[in-house]
């Protein structure tokens, strides 16, 4: 299962910076949603997949059973998910306003805005 999510890791990476490099300010956030999906996969990855019970202690014991699943790797990936999903709002209204502004979405046209 690790060589398989590494494929889709590095698969997610290349395709992110593939499309932030194009023109584009649109594929630009595209490719930085894609990064940081990527991101959030290797943080599962290196947490360790274990298909094993919560790491919750049973009544009468003073540890969780012998293998269970680590809830750290989680915790970071729903908090980096959060914060991703602010950053792409707030992307995604800047971009609006480019737009708005300029009325083209080309990186190089976006340079002349001077006057």
């Amino acid at each position: 299962m690790e060589t398989v999510l590494a494929f889709l890791i590095g698969f997610l990476y290349a395709a992110g910076v593939y499309a932030m490099l194009r023109r584009s300010i649109i594929k630009l956030v595209i490719g930085l949603m894609l990064m940081g999906q990527a991101t959030n996969l290797l943080i599962f990855t290196a947490g360790g997949l274990t298909r094993a019970q919560a790491p919750l202690v049973e009544p009468g014991q003073t540890i969780p059973p012998a293998i269970h699943a680590d809830p750290l790797p989680e915790a970071l990936i729903l908090t980096a998910i959060v914060i991703s999903f602010g950053v792409l709002a707030f992307m995604l209204v800047l971009v609006h306003r480019a737009y708005q502004t300029v009325g083209t979405d080309d990186l190089d046209k976006l340079k002349g805005t001077d006057s």
